[in-house]
């Protein structure tokens, strides 16, 4: 009889997720299902609501993915109401994009997936003095390498651990076969973890300059709500402009000489990674960081396009507005649409819950029943993966030597052939790559400000279409974005100067779908299937490959009671 794993919740997450993976006589997984536990509403949430304040809501979809949110909602509507912004409003639209994903991946990769490599507990056997000759070997630039400084990182890492309480490191599975780091490198894992940690709450500064808070900066339908002269006291002058240069400029520091570095040290040591994990083979970018407006996805810095069954010869073309390219099917979900129907696109799509699960508490789901509170997108019938490396690998095919030089390099590194790309080690790989191409974009998008600003053009919103009377009776638009995690887009439909339908699809719900009506494994399902387990009972290989697509199951499925009250509290031991 085949063994059942169940990981509920996954920790390390942002939500609500669910994983339970069957296992053969050989403990390798031969099944999988993928469960967000919780009921998305937002959509309802903000029927019958202006839409100009649409993305003031869909921002608080999430405390992670923040900013993209907003993003998509204003690009949603301006392209409903056929608004174009003016480029300032593009550029800094671009860099408050480009530091969100650079902040997220750093976070990702230290904080949320490196521990599913790194043996905290492991490094309070290391030598100070080893560990210092490690780092300078592997991080030369960074200047915080002296046995005293991961002498010192030791002590409070040992004060944790005779407490009896991990506090940060709790939860894992310290110990485990799977890791094979020596101590040495987990001292030096785990101090940069704490560098990173220190430096996060730094860079996210630009968004308190441009949209004036973080979480959940302020934007504008029409642009950006940033005011900018140069030698004014009370809008953004060039004292802050200054700051966000230097800001920038920390950033490519410790992505260039801290992250990537870390990331070839630590994924040299797990080259049978690059094996497992590799998943559907299908991969999808909507494209972003526009450079000659919104709507010529020919000049993003992002390229747009999907690729098939790993062929990357060919990279066919996305189309938002073609109803039979995207739909939403809910044939293991728990929802229901009308007149039967099981596939709709978002255009007319519809949120209407109908849970039919097993009563909380269950020991395990039925996968040949409906499953999981997330919808299953499909593009042309085809489950997609979407995020760092289905952008990385569209940016490769579409033949983009920026992206070709970054990747290459990598791969010479590790060396290992451009194959290993589709595996959970290429997917955690090419997060760090995608860093390196962005902060060095977001430099050059405060440049082409710079030189803006200088030329006299200080204009950052046009909302010469503000007023509800110039817009039509009916109208309806679709606002994109690469979120940290991949493909996110919004679709609307304005009625009477009202939300009439809101439907999002984001990058959890494409990669974290259940099964279709075809029986097509979602991205997380097929990546785990055919993954060997050491042991069973502590499932880190499960955590390994989950986490290297960076799961946001709150901005995939969420609830909250009619008065705002908590309907559920999660106690993980």
């Amino acid at each position: 009889m085949a063994k059942r794993i169940v990981v509920d919740p996954v920790t390390r997450i942002e939500g609500h997720l669910r994983v339970e993976a069957m296992l053969d006589d050989n403990n390798k997984i031969h099944d999988a299902m993928s469960s967000g536990t919780m009921w998305r509403g937002i959509e309802v949430i903000l029927q019958g609501r202006d839409p100009r304040d649409a993305w003031a809501f869909c921002e608080r979809i999430c405390g992670v993915c923040t900013t993209v949110h907003a993003l998509a909602s204003v690009r949603c509507v301006e392209n409903s109401l056929g608004i174009q912004v003016p480029p300032n409003a593009d550029i800094i639209r671009n860099i408050m994009f480009l530091t969100q994903m650079v902040q997220d991946h750093v976070i990702h990769f230290y904080h949320l997936h490196a521990l599913d490599w790194v043996d905290v507990v492991s490094a309070l056997k290391a030598d100070p003095a080893a560990t210092a000759a490690l780092a300078q070997k592997v991080a030369p630039k960074w200047a915080l390498a002296t046995p005293g400084y991961f002498s010192d990182t030791a002590s409070t890492l040992k004060k944790f651990v005779e407490s009896g309480q991990l506090g940060i490191f709790q939860n894992a599975y310290w110990g485990h076969p799977a890791y094979k780091l020596p101590p040495e490198a987990n001292l030096m894992a785990v101090a940069h973890y704490l560098e990173a940690l220190k430096w996060q709450k730094e860079v996210i500064k630009i968004h308190t300059i441009f949209g004036g808070k973080n979480p959940h900066p302020n934007y504008i339908v029409g642009g950006m709500a940033a005011p900018i002269a140069m030698q004014g006291d009370n809008v953004i002058n060039m004292e802050r402009l200054n700051m966000v240069r230097d800001l920038i400029q920390g950033a490519i520091h410790i992505v260039e000489d801290l992250y990537l570095p870390d990331l070839l040290a630590i994924a040299s040591f797990y080259p049978e990674w690059t094996q497992i994990g590799g998943g559907l083979g299908n991969y999808m970018a909507y494209g972003d960081v526009p450079q000659a407006g919104i709507g010529d996805p020919s000049k993003f810095r992002f390229p747009r396009g999907v690729i098939l069954n790993k062929k990357l010869d060919q990279v066919l073309p996305v189309d938002f507005a073609d109803q039979s390219q995207i739909q939403e099917e809910i044939a293991h979900s728990w929802y229901t649409y009308p007149n039967g129907k099981t596939s709709l696109h978002p255009w007319e799509g519809v949120t209407e819950p109908k849970y039919t699960g097993p009563k909380p508490p269950y020991k395990e789901l039925d996968e040949n029943q409906a499953y999981s509170w997330l919808k299953a997108p499909r593009w042309k019938g085809n489950a997609m993966e979407v995020g760092p490396l289905s952008r990385m690998l569209v940016g490769f095919a579409s033949g983009r030597s920026d992206f070709k030089e970054v990747v290459m390099d990598a791969l010479g590194r590790l060396k290992v052939g451009p194959e290993a790309l589709f595996s959970t080690l290429g997917r955690t790989a090419a997060r760090g790559l995608e860093s390196r191409l962005a902060v060095h974009w977001l430099l050059d998008e405060y440049n082409h400000l710079i030189d803006n600003l200088k030329n006299g053009d200080s204009t950052t919103a046009d909302t010469r279409n503000w007023d509800p009377s110039t817009w039509k009776p009916e109208s309806k638009g679709f606002g994109f974005t690469e979120a940290p995690r991949g493909a996110l887009c919004h679709w609307i439909q304005i009625k009477d100067q009202k939300i009439a339908n809101y439907q999002i699809v984001v990058p959890s719900t494409w990669n974290a779908s259940p099964k279709d009506g075809k029986g097509q494994h979602g991205a997380y399902e097929a990546a785990l299937i055919g993954t060997p387990m050491a042991d069973p009972k502590r499932p880190v290989e499960i955590l390994r490959t989950i986490h290297s697509f960076d799961p946001c199951l709150a901005c995939a499925s969420h609830v909250i009671g009619p008065d705002g009250e908590t309907l559920a509290e999660i106690v993980v031991r």
